[in-house]
């Protein structure tokens, strides 16, 4: 795959609530290394457009295709699609009653067939990269915030996924653990992984993105360059949006 090559696409992807449409057929193409921050209200939509990439919520109609597979309901789709797409969450979802290295080698050793220690050198590995090897022998509870949500990072890191997606990582973190996980995200993102992030961290988004989205009721509002979306908004919507971020 060359380095500007299509990694996601969707095209005109809906998904309903029972009568309440969060998503009205959205489009929108994701390239190889490239980083991508959807911004916009609470209920806008920008959870579930993440969530249907790896069919954690199942679409209605349109189409969803993640390194040239299309996602379906098939166990083969789903099994490539997961394979290839980490999810980082807002409420780490860690397993309490395992320790950090054992909530990182799991997935390796159960779905990636790793050893033992091919899965705990893993693992090892990633915790350095996030900058607290030293709590591997800890539980959940022993952590802080911030740190919780860098073992959570570190266990998607160690499927070797080919996209990372986040839904509002900072949002349960006291205002101190924030730069810690921004960080983290960054030195990603200057890695060349193909990210998507949904967050109102206006200033990691202008360091990071190179392409910002902007979602209300549904729809993709605007779409464009960090540069250009924030000095010169085209929607009236996203300007008042950004406003209300920037006076918060």
């Amino acid at each position: 795959m060359t380095a500007d090559a299509t990694l996601i696409e969707m095209h005109n992807v809906s998904k309903y609530f029972d009568d309440f449409q969060a998503l009205k057929e959205v489009s929108l193409d994701v390239a190889l290394g490239e980083r991508v921050v959807i911004c916009g209200p609470s209920g806008s939509g920008k959870s579930t457009l993440i969530r249907c990439i790896n069919r954690l919520e199942a679409h209605e109609s349109g189409d969803i295709i993640v390194d040239g597979v299309t996602l379906t309901d098939t166990p083969e789709s789903l099994e490539q699609i997961r394979g290839n797409v980490g999810m980082v969450f807002q409420q780490f979802n860690l397993f309490p009653h395992l320790t950090v290295i054992d909530n990182l080698t799991l997935g390796p050793r159960r779905v990636l067939g790793l050893s033992d220690e091919e899965a705990k050198a893993r693992a090892m590995k990633y915790l350095e990269r996030v900058q607290i090897p030293d709590q591997a022998d800890k539980f959940p509870r022993q952590l802080s915030g911030g740190q919780q949500q860098r073992v959570a990072i570190a266990r998607s890191l160690c499927m070797e996924p080919r996209i990372l997606l986040f839904d509002e990582p900072t949002s349960a973190l006291d205002p101190e653990m924030i730069a810690e996980v921004l960080e983290v995200m960054t030195e990603l993102a200057a890695s060349g992984m193909t990210m998507i992030v949904v967050t109102h961290e206006m200033g990691f988004a202008r360091r990071v993105a190179n392409k910002m989205v902007f979602m209300d009721k549904g729809e993709i509002v605007e779409i464009g360059a960090p540069e250009d979306v924030f000095t010169a908004p085209k929607s009236k919507r996203f300007a008042t949006f950004l406003q209300q971020i920037i006076n918060h």
